[in-house]
């Protein structure tokens, strides 16, 4: 890797602030001065800049507790974004694993590893998304019944070109339900709802695949383990 690229990746310098602390002698490489940007470093190679040693920053792989207000955008809009809440060098690097709603709260996963993203996010993996939906009316009875069955069925949702794939609805109380998906579409858990004549007012995803908040509580992230990663190979 070129010596400009190494201080992009490992400290706030933009390549061509990085070209003028190399200009300036503020880098050493092995203990040595060097100004040339073109300068490669090694995987042995010490390099410091003012005296700091510098290290690059390798794949990280977060769960954030996201609360309500909270984007899971990579531009900045009218709202934080979740990746802002994330304390680690490089942060802005970070993407979100899939979406949450503005006003839904619950589990996010932030990674830099693209490929790690995508096997969590293919729909051929079948995924399991737990989330808990809080509805204006109440389901039970015969209606219940009906909305279990047309779930595990899968059906069209407006505008959707194929059905849903099947879904598991367990009501904890009859205005507090419990949807296991396996697959992440637009709006999906509010689009179902309203396509049985209900309105979710309050949504949480509790968990994806293996990965529980446990916890962790709104607005609180942690580093996942490398069993935690690797449950996803």
């Amino acid at each position: 890797m070129r010596l400009d690229r190494f201080l992009a990746e490992t400290t706030e310098l933009t390549r061509s602030l990085a070209k003028k602390a190399l200009h300036r002698g503020e880098v050493t490489l092995n203990g040595a001065v060097v100004k040339q940007a073109a300068t490669k470093v090694g995987e042995d190679d010490r390099v410091e800049w003012d005296g700091k040693p510098l290290a690059l920053v390798g794949l990280r792989y977060v769960m954030l507790h996201k609360p309500t207000e909270v984007e899971c955008s990579a531009r900045r809009g009218l709202y934080p974004r979740a990746v802002d809440l994330i304390e680690l060098p490089k942060a802005e690097r970070l993407q979100t694993v899939g979406r949450l709603d503005v006003d839904t709260t619950g589990l996010v996963l932030l990674t830099d590893d693209g490929q790690w993203a995508h096997r969590v996010t293919s729909p051929r993996r079948r995924c399991a998304k737990v989330y808990r939906a809080s509805l204006a009316e109440p389901l039970m009875g015969e209606e219940l019944k009906a909305a279990i069955a047309r779930f595990e069925e899968g059906f069209l949702l407006d505008g959707e070109e194929k059905p849903t794939l099947p879904a598991k609805l367990v009501m904890r109380s009859d205005h507090e339900a419990e949807l296991t998906l396996y697959e992440g579409r637009y709006h999906q858990v509010k689009r179902m709802f309203a396509a049985i004549g209900n309105h979710v007012i309050a949504l949480h995803r509790e968990s994806v695949g293996p990965l529980a908040l446990g916890s962790l509580g709104q607005g609180q992230w942690r580093e996942l383990t490398a069993d935690e990663v690797a449950a996803f190979d």
